[in-house]
């Protein structure tokens, strides 16, 4: 009898266990590797990228099922890269042409959810203490992780919440300053070039209460991450698809000052680069920057491939004089 009881508890409890969000990420084995793609001449490549210089570019390769589909890119302390999928998986890596033998990949402990959108995470950011947040598209929400990559906080702000369900915060950042920035990826209305934004004065987890505005960027480009030049500027890479089967897409790389937002008001960014479809280029979504010794930085891209198996994982690596932009 004592044994029949005790298994009924244990079974009542086990819906309950697996329901749970878990706490730590799963990690996987499995193996990466880099080709280097044919570099475009430099009469092509010039008027198109203006004060960027593209220096390599590579195409990430690997077996493993859950491979692809990243959609943000940070740096992290030590120069190990982390992308980060629209599925909930992550991927530790070394920079292209370096052994990747440390590398590593896992599941974020978001939800165990059937719905997509439980793990739907489109943008990240981080601080100096590794520190990271993520903009889940699907929910229109935020999270906040530990360098552990333990989710701590959730919030979905009230800003957010008309951004649409499959249109929500594309990009993320923390800006230096403590404040932070997102951006939707839809449009507002019928617009072309104009997006709603929020402005929050501090960690979004804790200060929900963030100020709307509208990003004006250029016409027939969504925003799909960003990242903060040292001198403050905002790096916004912009993405557009002009062909639906096989895809083809075209990108912008757009520049604009935060200290320039007004909440209610519209912040106007200026166009750098173009990445234009006849470039090897794919589905760009992540964007990363790091200083150089030689006054330059340098600036990483990564695709989203969608998981199909006529897109790619490209990787570029592009440098510029943050005195050539505008």
């Amino acid at each position: 009898m004592r044994r029949t009881i005790a298994l009924l508890v244990l079974l009542s409890l086990l819906p309950l266990t697996w329901g749970r969000t878990p706490e730590h990420p799963k990690f996987k084995r499995f193996e990466l590797s880099f080709s280097r793609l044919a570099m475009p001449s430099a009469k092509r490549v010039a008027p198109r990228l203006g004060a960027f210089r593209l220096e390599e570019v590579w195409q990430a390769h690997s077996r493993t099922h859950s491979f692809g589909s990243y959609s943000a890119l940070l740096l992290r302390d030590g120069g190990t890269m982390l992308a980060i999928s629209d599925s909930g998986g992550f991927l530790e890596f070394s920079a292209p042409g370096q052994s990747q033998t440390d590398s590593r990949m896992g599941d974020l402990p978001l939800s165990r959810d059937a719905d997509k959108a439980a793990r739907d995470v489109e943008s990240a950011t981080q601080d100096d203490k590794g520190m990271i947040w993520l903009g889940l598209e699907g929910r229109n929400a935020i999270y906040r992780m530990n360098p552990a990559y333990e989710i701590e906080r959730k919030v979905s702000p009230v800003v957010m919440k008309d951004w649409g369900v499959n249109s929500g915060p594309e990009s993320l950042t923390r800006l230096r300053d403590g404040r932070f920035v997102a951006l939707r990826e839809g449009y507002v209305g019928w617009s072309d070039h104009l997006h709603q934004a929020a402005l929050f004065s501090a960690d979004p987890t804790e200060h929900p209460n963030g100020q709307g505005f509208t990003l004006d960027g250029p016409t027939g480009f969504s925003p799909t991450d960003m990242a903060q030049l040292p001198d403050g500027r905002l790096l916004i890479l912009m993405r557009r698809l002009i062909w639906p089967m096989p895809q083809r897409f075209a990108g912008r790389i757009a520049i604009g000052d935060p200290a320039a937002i007004r909440p209610g008001g519209t912040w106007k960014v200026t166009e750098v680069a173009r990445l234009s479809s006849d470039l090897p280029i794919d589905n760009f979504e992540g964007i990363a920057i790091a200083p150089r010794q030689d006054g330059r930085l340098t600036v990483w891209l990564i695709s989203d491939d969608n998981y199909s198996p006529l897109q790619r994982t490209i990787v570029w690596k592009m440098s510029v004089d943050p005195a050539d932009l505008p």
